[in-house]
């Protein structure tokens, strides 16, 4: 079995971000990365979108495809901040566009701490957040256990 190789952007607000949830979530494929339960997967690429308005998502999708990264996820953070990227949507069709890679929204659960915030806030209340969200939006028990 060979194994895919996927590469992580996160939001550059938490560009120290250790990744601990991403990780957890990876190891125990929940999330968005329940697509790959009973498959060989490595993450071989972690790094920030470089800030408002993304500066490095015009460069870091290339090296990661240098290196044999087939799908990149767009981390969680970039989902539930405060707001969540206004950007997300343009980023995943230039990725798919000019490097014809693969890009899934969000990496681990969202915590429940961000649902109703979010949910009074009426940050995700235009329809295609529903398609953006439906990866990681888990149950309130799993939610709970990333908050």
């Amino acid at each position: 079995m060979s194994t895919l190789k996927i590469g992580i952007i996160i939001c550059d607000r938490y560009s120290s971000c250790a990744g601990g949830k991403c990780f957890r979530s990876f190891e125990k494929k929940e999330g968005a990365f329940k697509i790959y339960k009973g498959k060989q997967v490595e993450i071989a690429g972690f790094t920030t979108c470089g800030g408002c308005p993304g500066g490095n998502i015009e460069n870091a999708p290339e090296e990661m495809k240098a290196n044999g990264v087939k799908v990149i996820h767009f981390a969680t953070g970039l989902v539930v901040g405060y707001p969540p990227c206004p950007y997300i949507s343009y980023f995943k069709k230039f990725i798919e566009t000019k490097f014809e890679m693969e890009v899934v929204i969000g990496t681990h659960p969202i915590p429940e701490k961000y649902i109703i915030p979010h949910s009074e806030l009426q940050s995700w209340k235009d329809p295609i957040w529903e398609e953006l969200l439906a990866p990681t939006l888990c149950d309130e028990k799993m939610r709970k256990e990333y908050n």
